[in-house]
């Protein structure tokens, strides 16, 4: 599970991400990523957040999709530049998606609007 400090959590958070964010498109996932305002000199951790609709399953199915993507997230966390804010909304294909297509099209969204920390 993502630490606290590391989810988005408030409805407004979830809404300024999805609509000024950078969008990024693939089958089963579409990735939005937004570099939070920070307070103070030292910018905020790495929050993520999960969108998954009633589109795509049951809830046994719903929350199966989530839990795989919190574990994608998860490992991409050290990655990931701080103050960044990712949000996932998974597409009724995510269902059927294997663990490796999740993930690389998680990082390929992370890579594409470069919110990866540069070694």
């Amino acid at each position: 599970m993502l630490a606290k400090a590391n989810r988005i959590r408030s409805g407004a958070d979830y809404r300024l991400t999805v609509r000024k964010g950078a969008r990024v498109h693939a089958p089963n996932t579409i990735t939005y990523v937004r570099t939070a305002p920070g307070t103070g000199a030292e910018p905020g951790p790495a929050r993520f957040g999960f969108i998954v609709s009633k589109a795509v399953g049951s809830a046994v199915v719903r929350n199966t999709v989530r839990r795989r993507l919190k574990a994608v997230c998860r490992e991409l966390l050290p990655e990931v530049s701080p103050g960044r804010e990712i949000v996932v909304r998974a597409l009724p294909a995510s269902a059927q998606a294997s663990w490796i297509t999740l993930q690389s099209e998680i990082r390929r969204a992370v890579d594409k609007v470069g919110a990866r920390c540069m070694p």
